[in-house]
C-alpha cells in the first residue's frame, strides 16, 4: 500500500500528475484479459525521460512496485498490478520526435500508437508495418515483442526496433542500439529489452525501422478442406518467393466466432437506427425471451442486448435508453 508520504514524493516529481482516483485505478487494473480487477495504488503520467528517471529513483528507494502502462490492449495481463504500487502511464509521452525518411527510420515516444505513427508517415511514402490488431502503443508493442498478420513479410517488433532509450529500476538512463544498418559492436541490449514485458526497464524512446508503402494491395480468401492443405500452401507460397504481406489462418471455430460477432454488430446497428428492436430481429431469436428481466424503471422491464440498453414496453416492443431516458 502506497503511503501518503510516498504519494506526495511521487506527486512532487511529476508536478501533481499522480492520481489515486478510483476511476483511474480501476481503468488501469484491467485489460483485455479475463483476470479480475487488479488496480494499482496510484497512476503516474510522466512527460519525459527525466521524470521517469526521478520517479523510478523514488520507487527503487522506497521499494514501490512499478508497472508500465500503454493502451491496455495486452491479452497476457502484463499491465495488472498484482503487487499494487504505481502504474506508469505513458499517455503524455506520445510524440514523433524525428522522421528520417532518407534513412527509413523514425524516433518516437512510447505512448504513441501505431495508427498515429502511420498517419504521420503518410506523406513520406513510408510506413511502420507491425500490426497486432489492436491500436496499441509502440512502447507496449516493443515490451511484448508484438507481431501480427504482417509478420510473414516484415517480422516482429524485435526485427523493427533498432534502438532504445530506457530507464532501469534504479533510475539509470541507458541507450541501446544504433541507427547504423550494420553494426556488431557490443551486446545486443536492444534485443534483450524488446519482449522483456516491463521486467527489466521502462522504455522512454524508440528508434524504429520503417518500410516503403506498397503501390497497390490485393487480397484473396482461400478455402481448404483440411489444415494440412492450408499449411502446405503457405509453405509453397514462401518457397517460390511470392511477396505476401499478410497471411492469416482461421479454423472453423474461429470463423463461427467471427460470424457471431458480425451478427451482433448488425443487430446493434439496426436497433440504434430504428430506436427500437425491429420485429424481424425479435422473431425466432432465442435471446428475446420472457427471462429477459432486470430492474424495473417506469415504462417497462429493463434489459441489455448486444451492447444496447432497452426497456420492454409491450410483448414484442422495446425502446432504446439513452442516459436512462426512454426515446421512441
Amino acid at each position: 500500500m502506497l503511503t501518503d508520504t510516498q504519494f506526495e514524493a511521487l506527486s512532487s516529481v511529476l508536478e501533481g500528475r499522480v492520481t489515486r482516483s478510483k476511476s483511474e485505478l480501476d481503468a488501469h487494473g484491467q485489460s483485455e484479459t479475463w483476470f479480475e480487477l487488479t488496480p494499482p495504488d496510484a497512476v503516474a503520467y510522466p512527460k519525459n525521460t527525466a521524470e521517469v528517471s526521478a520517479l523510478m529513483k523514488i520507487c527503487h528507494a522506497e521499494g514501490i512496485p512499478v508497472v508500465g502502462y500503454g493502451a491496455g490492449t495486452s491479452l497476457e495481463g502484463q499491465t495488472l498490478a498484482i503487487h499494487g504500487g504505481i502504474a506508469v502511464d505513458f499517455a503524455e509521452m506520445n510524440r514523433v520526435l524525428q522522421i528520417n525518411d532518407a534513412d527509413m527510420d523514425a524516433v518516437v515516444q512510447p505512448g504513441l500508437t501505431r495508427e498515429a505513427l502511420n498517419t504521420e508517415l503518410r506523406t513520406t511514402g513510408l510506413m511502420f508495418p507491425v500490426d497486432p490488431g489492436a491500436n496499441a502503443t509502440i512502447g507496449g508493442m516493443a515490451m511484448t515483442r508484438a507481431s501480427g498478420t504482417t509478420t510473414v513479410k516484415y517480422g516482429t517488433m524485435r526485427d523493427n526496433v533498432i534502438g532504445l532509450e530506457a530507464v532501469m529500476a534504479d533510475g539509470t538512463i541507458v541507450r541501446t542500439g544504433t541507427r547504423a544498418r550494420k553494426s556488431a559492436a557490443g551486446y545486443d541490449l536492444t534485443g534483450l529489452l524488446v519482449g522483456s514485458e516491463g521486467t527489466l526497464a521502462l522504455i522512454t524512446e524508440l528508434t524504429l525501422r520503417l518500410h516503403g508503402q506498397p503501390e497497390a494491395i490485393s487480397a484473396a480468401m482461400c478455402v481448404f478442406d483440411d489444415i494440412s492443405s492450408a499449411v502446405a500452401t503457405v509453405i509453397a507460397v514462401k518457397q517460390i518467393g511470392l511477396p505476401v504481406a499478410r497471411i492469416e489462418f482461421l479454423d472453423p471455430q474461429s470463423v463461427r466466432a467471427v460470424n457471431a460477432f458480425l451478427h451482433d454488430i448488425y443487430h446493434r446497428q439496426e436497433i440504434l437506427r430504428a430506436g427500437r428492436i425491429p420485429k424481424e430481429i425479435i422473431a425466432g431469436n432465442e435471446a428475446f425471451t420472457p427471462e429477459m428481466i432486470g430492474v424495473n424503471p417506469p415504462g417497462g422491464v429493463y434489459t441489455h442486448i448486444v451492447g444496447v440498453d432497452l426497456v420492454r414496453t409491450g410483448p414484442d416492443e422495446f425502446f432504446v435508453l439513452e442516459d436512462n431516458v426512454r426515446t421512441p
